[in-house]
């Protein structure tokens, strides 16, 4: 049976304390692909939850786009205005990790293998960094592409949460027009938005599909 992701997600909001009742406020650990796609879940998830958002992408191809990728989504964090807290978290960048990660997949196609072990790889790292801060959950923005798979990114995020002993927040953030909403949130923040996913092999597929 297929899963709603949003509508458990939905569920897991209801459940949080009252903040009347003088609860602190979740914490939440997000780990961010990009400033465009995490503009909408921001706007969102941060009524109910104290965010940091962990930039933690080593899989950007070239160093530059890593650098305008990263600047982009410090600008949105200061410049939006939040209901609870939203941190910013870098993490190194290792383009090696992501290569190693990959090591004989470089040929599947785009969506299939070589993306899950890249999902594997970011989403373990936000599970470990959600682990030392003491978060309360971790989830990631990638959901919010029409191109990610929301149920294997799910799957991922529920198993490290086994592991991390951090609770997974399930997500499908393209539901209820949130990509829709991400365009919008990123053409009023005149944000940059790139073309391809972000990895050296989606950076060649752009240029094939250019005659480049």
């Amino acid at each position: 049976m297929n899963r709603n992701y949003q509508k458990e997600l939905d569920r897991l909001i209801v459940s949080l304390p009252d903040r009347r009742s003088g609860e602190p406020v979740p914490r939440l650990l997000l780990h961010s692909c990009c400033g465009p796609c995490s503009s909408y879940v921001l706007e969102y998830l941060s009524e109910y939850f104290a965010i940091t958002v962990y930039y933690y992408n080593p899989n950007i191809y070239p160093p530059e786009e890593y650098q305008k990728r990263v600047l982009e989504q410090e600008r949105l964090i200061r410049e939006c205005t939040f209901r609870y807290p939203v941190k910013f978290l870098a993490g190194d960048y290792r383009p090696e990790e992501f290569y190693d990660a990959v090591k004989g997949l470089e040929d599947c196609p785009e969506g299939a293998d070589r993306c899950f072990a890249c999902y594997r790889l970011r989403l373990e790292q936000a599970a470990k960094a959600a682990a030392e801060l003491g978060c309360d959950y971790f989830t990631t923005t990638l959901s919010i592409s029409p191109h990610k798979n929301a149920k294997k990114l799910n799957e991922i995020g529920e198993e490290l949460a086994g592991i991390y002993r951090v609770p997974h927040l399930p997500s499908d953030f393209k539901k209820r027009n949130g990509y829709k909403r991400s365009v919008e949130l990123s053409n009023l923040h005149g944000m940059y938005r790139q073309d391809y996913c972000g990895c050296v092999f989606s950076f060649q597929e752009r240029m094939r599909r250019n005659g480049q």
